[in-house]
């Protein structure tokens, strides 16, 4: 059975166009040379090591891709009144630590490409991408030294709620009665966590009020959760090839995602007894065949509803700042968050 993304009906932002891929709208655009200064950051950090590290941080170009994390930094922090020189770093910090769980996840998961590259783990093996991994988290706290204490705090705390989030994930795989509370609480800290302190830099450093920080780092929670629902739908349902990394992973991996978790808990016992037997043994019995139990059951259409909720949400964290140029762009991504083919 063909199995594609399933399409929103209706568009979550009406007064802004689809942003199916961020490279060919380029919505960063106005925040460039931002992005170009975190980039140099990022590099000069790393700089420092020669052969034989020398091709893995050259390999690293390749995990580079939409630059959501610090994108979110440089935007909320112009949306608030301006982008000032800690910003630079905090950006390149937040990089850096989504790179470093993006190394580490590809052992977890064990995939073979990412951005239609080879992964770490498959060139060089799990050791070297653990430590590989290890090192990106360590140069990353060290950029955040060189701000102040509060963004270490900040960015520390983020940084521990995505590795309990991953590490939940890990604890519960194979565990076919996981509740949707239990799932949510994975990907609030696996991926949210992230989104959200970036919100909260963008709009402390740009000298916003601690409560419109706190609310900024609501809408990048709720991006994040939009965001990674999106994502799991796209490791069912999506096209490798559009994609550009190993998909199925979650099935093989005993990993139960939003879909699942509700049809398990809608389907009358026996199709639920049904599909945890499918999840148990997908190999033999396929994705395609579990995906038709997803769209039968109505779990994707419930999926997809749930990531408009966040993105909306997120939308609505927005509405204290002022119209502009940035907010929009903000504004958009929500809607990006859950219509990307990648």
């Amino acid at each position: 059975m063909a199995t594609t993304f399933p399409t929103f009906a209706e568009p979550v932002v009406a007064q802004h166009p689809p942003m199916n891929d961020l490279l060919r709208f380029n919505p960063f655009a106005p925040i460039a040379e931002e992005l170009d200064s975190a980039d140099r950051i990022f590099a000069e950090a790393l700089a420092g090591h020669r052969s034989p590290v020398a091709p893995l941080i050259q390999h690293l170009k390749h995990y580079r891709g939409k630059r959501l994390r610090p994108a979110l930094v440089f935007l909320i922090a112009k949306a608030c009144g301006g982008i000032r020189p800690a910003h630079h770093t905090l950006a390149a910090a937040t990089e850096m630590i989504h790179t470093a769980t993006l190394v580490h996840d590809d052992v977890l998961d064990e995939s073979d490409t990412r951005r239609h590259n080879p992964t770490f783990n498959a060139e060089w093996g799990n050791k070297v991408s653990i430590l590989l991994g290890d090192l990106l988290f360590t140069k990353a706290f060290h950029l955040t030294s060189l701000v102040d204490g509060r963004a270490c705090r900040l960015i520390g705390e983020a940084t521990n709620w995505v590795c309990a989030g991953e590490l939940k994930q890990v604890c519960e795989r194979g565990n076919l009665h996981l509740s949707e509370s239990q799932y949510y609480e994975i990907i609030e800290g696996k991926t949210a966590a992230l989104t959200a302190v970036c919100g909260e830099l963008g709009a402390l450093y740009a000298g916003a009020s601690d409560e419109l920080a706190a609310q900024l780092a609501q809408y990048g929670r709720n991006l994040g959760m939009a965001f990674q629902i999106a994502d799991d739908l796209l490791d069912l349902v999506g096209d490798s090839a559009k994609v550009g990394k190993t998909l199925g992973t979650d099935i093989e991996q005993g990993k139960l995602t939003l879909p699942l978790i509700h049809a398990l808990n809608t389907l009358p016992t026996s199709e639920a007894d049904s599909l945890r037997k499918m999840l148990r043994n997908p190999e033999m019995h396929g994705r395609s065949n579990i995906v038709a139990v997803l769209l039968q059951s109505g779990s994707l259409q419930y999926a997809k509803r749930a990531a408009e909720d966040h993105a909306r949400t997120a939308r609505t964290m927005l509405e204290a700042l002022p119209r502009s140029e940035s907010r929009a762009i903000l504004e958009q991504l929500a809607d990006w968050s859950i219509r990307r083919e990648r």
